[in-house]
């Protein structure tokens, strides 16, 4: 299933961070904390997405009214998450599958994929660059498939 995609970015190294920040999101979304929240009575689904939202992202509002009106949705307000404790979660999250309509031309891609789990790319090949791209793969134990159709046509 698709849980993280950047289309459209200017910049692929905005695009693989996009994709890469939903794949997160998703994955917090998951966490244990988060399936057990304690919900005010009446909260809407849209409610709750945008609270969870605000939680795994970090985003928790500490500044008045929004931090009453966000606390407003729970039966009991949840702690926090703390760094080591995402960081522990993210690192949960592996052998996923990344793939692009066009190469790599850096590899600040791959180094932003590894973070959120990214053990396989698939995308064409035929950036000058190329070689340092594969090697970036390699020192992350990234699966890298040279695609021999590129699909990204300027």
């Amino acid at each position: 299933m698709v849980v993280g995609l950047g289309a459209g970015q200017q910049s692929r190294i905005h695009c693989t961070r996009l994709a890469g920040d939903k794949a997160d999101n998703w994955w917090f979304r998951q966490h244990p904390r988060v399936l057990g929240f304690k919900w005010a009575k009446g909260v809407k689904r849209p409610e709750k997405s945008n609270a969870i939202d605000l939680y795994v992202t970090g985003q928790i509002p500490t500044q008045e009214p929004e931090k009453s009106e966000y606390e407003s949705k729970f039966a009991e307000i949840p702690e926090p998450l703390t760094a080591k404790e995402r960081q522990e979660w993210l690192n949960k999250l592996t052998n996923v599958a990344l793939s692009s309509d066009a190469f790599f031309p850096f590899p600040d891609n791959v180094y932003r994929a590894a973070r959120s789990g990214v053990k396989y790319i698939a995308a064409p090949s035929g950036s000058v660059m190329d070689r340092v791209v594969f090697d970036a793969a390699d020192s992350q134990d990234i699966v890298y498939v040279e695609n021999p159709i590129r699909l990204f046509h300027h």
